[in-house]
């Protein structure tokens, strides 16, 4: 890019012009879910019996038919064509960390020379997408096309623009999962009998648990026309150069200020639209970083918060162009800066209250916390090394361990109302604790228990998987990550320390011991087992680093490493015994992350030596020329005693580019090499270090010295935006 051409869209970024605020006179109730085939159309556009058949199917009392399959077909294409609709679509999350899709028109021919709209309850139950290009890990050839999506009933269908939406499952035709979906579903399940199980010790009416998820999305929006000035924010996500802005968070006037009013019309227009399909949007703010914001929903239930989550995402970059923006969900897009997360908020919930809420007012109510609490935290302790791997990634391995965000060390922060209770709990004894009176009753002889509220603890920002009031918020899943990923780990991990507590319980009553002494003893042996689990400080210190070595957690920094954890053992019994992966299909998605991650740094690799060597360079090169042909001239004009000195500093500054230049392209050149050589490994795992250990690092050290020709080179030359012009909406 020239300079010209530079100056010009900066320019154009920076010049003022009209905002278009959406003007919706409605208030957010009244328009809610318009683009959702909800209970409230099903019941107006489905028969009644058919209405009722699918409430039963949504709750799991009942098998959808394919006579209710026609039925429910039938009256969702009349809804959805009064919408607008002409397509359907089985929609979809392979694993790629997106969605995907295909079209079909509602028509089909009706033997006499015309079309008719035709949607059937086989076109909505199940479809033949073609699969051979989906990554599948090895479960299937290329030449294997064949694939099935299925209908998941509990998700509600929408219509996106011209197309009706329905949300599906997507396996192989050998019945592996090829998506996030089918394995969250099973793992919900698995969570849902576990939790059920246990929640009747306290509360015999108990029918069934659910597992509830409230994200929080950060963002980056970055004006469209400096987004397409640079190659590398085009092609990665991020910026793989750039030099920081003089101004960038350090004054703290970015987070929870102002709203800037192209972005806060931005917002108003996602909202609206994010609402209409029933996406229940509650928060907005500006966060740390310049020109970084988030968005956040009311709590639902896991499965469909997913779905919503990977929808808003893609509605994000629509609404985001309409509005002069490019919406960055990339972890860390611009270096220097805090990056961006999607933080977690996870909790369990039966048909009669939240499990993980405070202890109430009853002895009974304290202990349910109590134990739902531990539990929690030894599925976490036990897998803390898979959690991690859940949300490991090219990309989030630039945000992990910054200063915004959780060390790559899982670990959970209570609060010191908590942390007391648990250590009284673990010194203490059954006498001491309990005295029992009738069935039901139970006393804790421990000082009062305050009822907690959500805000009861100070927050610890550091700990990846905080306790805040009555969920845990676990803070290390990327930004562009389905939340999925996390979720299938937490709660199978869950299910399995939920199923194993009750064997250990169930064993104990049979032995003659009283329910809730039972319960309390097993509690007390499992604070005691997760206590390394257990940490309230500071996260980033390097002490904690080594603290958390000599405690057993699983401290490894290498993202392919990391991977390693989905095939231990313990990864596979457990999803195994839940019932929610094989063993082939843990092996199938661990080679799919290898492979994801050794591409995404292969592509940052090549675009950065390109970027270098075809702009950086010439660049750098030409104003060296201009700087050397500077101090000839001042040597023809001046005496040499006057031209030494006034050329002293030119003199300096060719020595430093020439210097930096030599470095760029004699790296760039091993760049190359390194990717040739890590290419050659067969070894998918071994090939992902190679490109862990050799190229990745390469591009940071190069990069070190492009930053620094930006500080050199006349700014009228530099080709690319800069972070200072990127970095602030006007």
């Amino acid at each position: 890019m020239s300079s010209t051409l530079r100056f010009q869209i900066v320019g154009e970024a920076f010049k003022k012009r009209p905002v278009e605020v959406p003007n919706r006179k409605e208030r957010p109730s009244e328009f809610f879910a318009k683009y959702v085939f909800n209970r409230q159309k099903m019941q107006q556009y489905l028969p009644a019996d058919i209405y009722k058949k699918m409430c039963d199917v949504i709750e799991g009392d009942a098998t959808l038919d394919m006579a209710t399959a026609d039925a429910v077909a039938a009256g969702m294409k009349k809804w959805a064509m009064e919408l607008g609709a002409t397509h359907c679509t089985h929609w979809f999350q392979p694993l790629t960390e997106g969605t995907a899709e295909k079209h079909d028109g509602f028509v089909e021919h009706d033997g006499k020379g015309g079309m008719i709209e035709e949607f059937t309850g086989k076109q909505l139950v199940q479809q033949e997408p073609d699969a051979s290009s989906f990554p599948s890990g090895g479960i299937r050839s290329t030449f294997e096309a064949r694939g099935y999506s299925a209908w998941d009933p509990t998700s509600p269908v929408f219509v996106f623009g011209d197309t009706l939406m329905i949300p599906t499952i997507f396996i192989s035709y050998t019945g592996e999962a090829l998506d996030y979906k089918a394995p969250l579903k099973k793992s919900l399940k698995a969570v849902d009998k576990a939790a059920t199980a246990v929640a009747r010790y306290f509360y015999p009416d108990v029918k069934k648990v659910v597992s509830n998820l409230g994200w929080e999305q950060e963002y980056f929006l970055v004006d469209e026309g400096l987004y397409a000035a640079r190659p590398d924010l085009m092609m990665t996500g991020r910026t793989l150069l750039g030099h920081d802005s003089a101004k960038n968070q350090q004054m703290d006037d970015h987070y929870f200020g102002s709203i800037p009013m192209r972005v806060a019309a931005f917002m108003k227009d996602l909202e609206i639209k994010s609402l209409e399909l029933g996406i229940p949007c509650k928060t907005r703010h500006n966060e740390v970083a310049p020109n970084q914001f988030e968005l956040a929903p009311i709590f639902e239930e896991t499965n469909l918060a997913v779905d919503h989550n990977m929808l808003i995402m893609s509605l994000m970059k629509k609404v985001a162009r309409k509005h002069g923006f490019r919406c960055l969900l990339h972890e860390k897009p611009f270096a220097g800066i805090n990056g961006s997360g999607k933080h977690n908020n996870w909790s369990l919930s039966t048909d009669t209250g939240i499990l993980l809420h405070g202890p109430g007012k009853t002895p009974l109510d304290n202990l349910r916390f109590v134990t739902f609490i531990v539990e929690s935290l030894m599925a976490v302790y036990r897998h803390n090394g898979l959690l991690k791997a859940s949300i490991i990634s090219a990309t989030n391995v630039h945000r992990l361990g910054a200063a915004e965000a959780p060390p790559a060390i899982v670990s959970s922060f209570l609060g010191k109302e908590i942390s007391d209770l648990l250590e009284h709990l673990e010194t203490s004894t059954d006498d001491e604790l309990i005295s029992l009176s009738g069935k039901q009753t139970l006393s804790l002889d421990i000082p009062q228990i305050p009822e907690l509220t959500q805000d009861n603890t100070d927050r610890n920002r550091t700990s990846p998987f905080a306790f805040t009031g009555n969920r845990f918020e676990f803070r290390a899943v990327g930004s562009q990550q389905n939340c999925a990923a996390s979720m299938i780990v937490l709660n199978t991990a869950m299910a399995e320390a939920l199923t194993n507590f009750k064997t250990r319980v169930d064993a104990l009553i049979s032995e003659g011991l009283e329910p809730m002494k039972a319960i309390l003893r097993i509690v007390r042996e499992d604070i005691k087992t997760c206590k390394p689990i257990r940490f309230d400080g500071n996260g980033y210190s390097e002490a904690w680093k080594q603290e958390a070595a000599r405690r057993g957690l699983d401290v490894e920094t290498s993202a392919p490493i990391i991977l390693d954890q989905y095939l231990k053992p313990e990864t596979i019994e457990m999803f195994e015994g839940m019932n929610v992966l094989s063993k082939a299909e843990l092996e199938a998605r661990n080679e799919i992350k290898l492979d994801t991650y050794i591409k995404k740094v292969q592509i940052e690799a090549r675009i950065f030596g390109d970027i270098c060597m075809n702009h950086i360079i010439p660049v750098a090169t030409r104003y060296q020329t201009q700087l050397i042909d500077n101090v000839h001239r001042m040597k023809q004009i001046f005496p040499a005693e006057v031209a030494d000195p006034l050329n002293s500093t030119n003199l300096s500054l060719i020595k430093q580019m020439g210097e930096h230049n030599a470095f760029i392209i004699e790296n760039v050149e091993r760049l190359i090499e390194a990717r040739r050589v890590a290419n050659r490994i067969k070894d998918g795992r071994e090939r992902a270090i190679a490109y862990h250990d050799t190229v990745a690092p390469l591009i940071e050290e190069i990069r070190y010295h492009v930053d620094h020709l930006e500080l050199i080179v006349d700014d009228e030359l530099w080709p690319l935006p800069k972070y200072r012009e990127m970095l602030f909406i006007h």
